[in-house]
């Protein structure tokens, strides 16, 4: 097997936490029955992902009010309160990844599943997303984990030997499908289980 030059992480999940939680259990009063139903039926995951894959936030809440007209203003929260959504960085992670970034040693990229519009935000939010050497964002490119395209994007557009490369995702649906692509990769629980699995392939900090 040859040496592990390049490191490529997941944001969220991975080093940084996200949740519309944040913003809707509030708005339900504490009752996380009534807002878990509201996120998985009306502002559901799966039409949060489509937006993932570029599709345009305005477009997609105003089909959204149209077709739960009842939830209007629930609705519009969920893109116009999104920020409040964005929460802490993963302090044990982030330092993780500091110590690549002061070694010099690997190439660092990330590659997200994050709407393009709303990703600025979390630029300006997270210093450390500033160092990486690269960043794939599906909404900018109109494709999504694990989708086996956006890796091979990440792949050419850098020049990555995906037998050097290693990647970190909390999803095992993108685990597994980097891992079809002959990258070596990492199903993220936590930062020491992480350290650990770096260093059994080598990388040192």
């Amino acid at each position: 097997m040859k040496p592990i030059t390049t490191i490529i992480f997941d944001l969220g999940g991975v080093l940084i936490d996200w949740s519309p939680e944040y913003v809707y259990l509030k708005e339900f009063k504490g009752d996380r029955d009534r807002m878990n139903w509201f996120l998985d039926t009306v502002c559901a995951w799966d039409w949060n992902e489509q937006q993932d894959a570029g599709y345009p936030l305005d477009k997609a809440t105003e089909e959204r009010v149209a077709k739960y007209p009842e939830y209007e203003r629930l609705i519009r929260m969920y893109y116009g309160h999104w920020e409040e959504m964005l929460g802490h960085a993963h302090e044990g992670t982030v330092a993780l990844l500091n110590q690549l970034f002061e070694r010099k040693e690997y190439m660092v990229y990330a590659l997200t599943n994050w709407s393009g519009e709303t990703f600025p935000k979390a630029m300006k939010k997270f210093e450390f997303l500033h160092r990486f050497d690269g960043i794939v964002v599906s909404g900018d490119e109109g494709m999504k984990k694990p989708s086996a395209d956006i890796y091979h994007l990440l792949l050419e557009r850098y020049e990555v030997d995906p037998e050097e490369a290693v990647f970190i995702d909390d999803n095992l649906k993108n685990v597994v499908a980097a891992q079809a692509l002959g990258i070596r990769s990492i199903p993220f629980s936590n930062p020491d289980q992480l350290a650990w699995s770096l260093k059994t392939l080598g990388v040192t900090f």
